[in-house]
Formats: structure tokens, C-alpha cells, sequence
């Protein structure tokens, strides 16, 4: 029993740990996994970088997608793109 009380505070910290800092990473990885598989042409992103475009092309089966800015075409990852400033600029639009 004595024991059990000497690893009661680290199971603790492990807990608390869990609960404020893994779970909510997992379910935000999880949000932009579901964001980038939901992207379809025409859609108005932006990525991590700072770069404005509009999606014009997706290859189903390659992680990179190509977008159309002001500049002209620029071929990116899916995993560029973030989630709140993408949902920022739509929720204007």
C-alpha cells in the first residue's frame, strides 16, 4: 500500500499531462487530417507560409495539390495548408 501512495503523485502528473496536452494535439491532428481529405477544387486556402490561392487542381492519390494565386500556380503539400487561417478567410467570404 505504501507503495502504491509513493506513485499516486506521477500517476497523477501522467493524468493531468494526458488530459491537457496529448489529447487535445491528437484531436487537432485529427481536425486538419479530415480538413486536407476535404478539400476540393475551388476552395480559397491558405497555407502555413502566409501564401492566398484557390485550389485548382487535386490528385487523389499524391499529398500535394497544385493552387492558383495572383502569381500563377504553385504545386503544394496538403499538410501546408492551416486549418484556422483557411477557416478565417472562407468565414469573411
Amino acid at each position: 500500500m505504501e507503495q502504491l501512495t509513493q506513485f499516486a503523485p506521477f500517476l497523477l502528473m501522467f493524468v493531468v499531462l494526458y488530459f491537457f496536452m496529448i489529447r487535445p494535439q491528437q484531436k487537432r491532428a485529427k481536425n486538419e487530417k479530415e480538413f486536407e481529405n476535404s478539400l476540393k477544387v475551388g476552395d480559397k486556402i491558405v497555407t502555413k507560409s502566409g501564401f492566398h490561392g484557390k485550389v485548382s487542381e487535386i490528385s487523389e492519390n499524391s499529398t500535394s495539390i497544385i493552387i492558383e494565386t495572383m502569381a500563377g500556380k504553385l504545386k503544394i503539400e496538403r499538410s501546408a495548408i492551416s486549418l484556422e487561417m483557411s477557416a478565417a478567410l472562407n468565414k469573411k467570404a
